[in-house]
């Protein structure tokens, strides 16, 4: 069987392409970039922008599923960048599926679709917590219309489903764990709020099984209970962002986070530094955004109910293996 995995060199990317060809797939990278761990997983790799039709639709020739894990994602940044990566490139990607008979499409999507500023989500679903319709930032603007396009594609003929990772950890990230070391060693990383809030996150091997528990469930079985649904995905296991984020960094070996900053100062410094940014403007991101406050500063975990009754995604690795787990590659890799 052919697979095809978008963004295969990013962190989650990655991961799947090295469990996909483990377990005997033809795998190919569809990816603007070359990565040498995926050739070293002999991993095929096409260099292709997803927003150009044609090398795409070209790309999944005789492929019989995809997963679509590509996105551009962050708290700040040019809407057409986010557009024609988030919601052209999708849009393509379910064009191109169904010019060449892809049966099964896998779309990571991302929870901060159905966040609704500083309103908190606790133990909601996909029904309870449904996406919301107006957002602080471009990423879940984008993520939201490309989830929505990828349910209204599900058909006989391709089958799709979204999938909704909370904060994807673990050994191989490039991004979060970076950043947060990076911001702590330079005393410069704040608890937004009294770092209470719950919240939920997704150790990098259970994301990866969740994702192929739906690929089992959906490919071949276009009316799967699952079919054409959007669901969260995550340890299942809230805790306090404060005690997330000073884990997180004890196993990097890095001090605790203890200095906090009010959420409504959170919030008015992200609106000006918004404005300044955009008026001057400002070289790369900025230190703070409205969204970003809410997302630090407001609960956000979710019932993995849906996801186990309808795929049979059960979290495999708990938060505290998980951060064993991620000490032990820290220290091995090379200084």
């Amino acid at each position: 069987m052919k697979i095809a995995v978008t963004g295969g060199g990013g962190f989650l990317g990655l991961a799947l392409c090295r469990r996909l060809v483990e377990r005997g797939y033809q795998v190919s990278s569809i990816a603007r970039g070359s990565y040498s761990e995926l050739a070293a997983l002999g991993v095929r790799q096409q260099q292709i922008d997803l927003s150009g039709f044609a090398a795409l639709s070209e790309a999944l020739i005789d492929t019989d599923a995809v997963f679509h894990v590509a996105a551009k994602a962050g708290a700040w940044g040019e809407f057409r960048e986010y557009f024609d990566a988030n919601v052209r490139g999708t849009r393509n990607l379910i064009a191109a599926c169904r010019m060449n008979g892809v049966r099964t499409l896998i779309h990571t999507s991302t929870p901060s679709v159905a966040h609704r500023g500083h309103v908190p989500v606790e133990g909601g679903d996909a029904q309870t917590a449904p996406v919301a319709t107006r957002f602080r930032a471009v990423y879940p603007a984008t993520k939201a219309v490309a989830e929505q396009a990828v349910l209204a594609a599900n058909s006989r003929e391709l089958a799709t489903i979204a999938l909704r990772p909370r904060l994807i950890w673990g050994p191989g990230d490039r991004h979060l764990l970076p950043r947060l070391i990076e911001r702590a060693r330079a005393g410069r990383l704040r608890l937004v709020g009294d770092g209470s809030n719950r919240i939920d996150t997704t150790y990098i091997d259970n994301a990866v099984d969740a994702h192929l528990a739906a690929f089992h469930a959906l490919h071949g079985k276009p009316t799967a209970a699952c079919a054409g649904k959007a669901y969260f995905i995550s340890n299942g296991e809230p805790k306090p962002i404060a005690e997330v984020i000073n884990s997180l960094l004890r196993a990097a070996g890095v001090g605790p986070v203890e200095r906090q900053i009010p959420f409504r100062a959170a919030y008015l410094i992200g609106a000006v530094c918004e404005r300044a940014w955009h008026w001057l403007p400002l070289p790369g991101e900025p230190p703070m955004t409205r969204f970003l406050a809410e997302q630090l500063a407001t609960p956000h975990w979710y019932d993995m109910g849906p996801a186990q009754r309808d795929f049979g995604y059960r979290p495999q690795v708990s938060f505290s293996d998980g951060l064993q787990k991620l000490s032990a590659a820290l220290r091995a890799a090379p200084a």
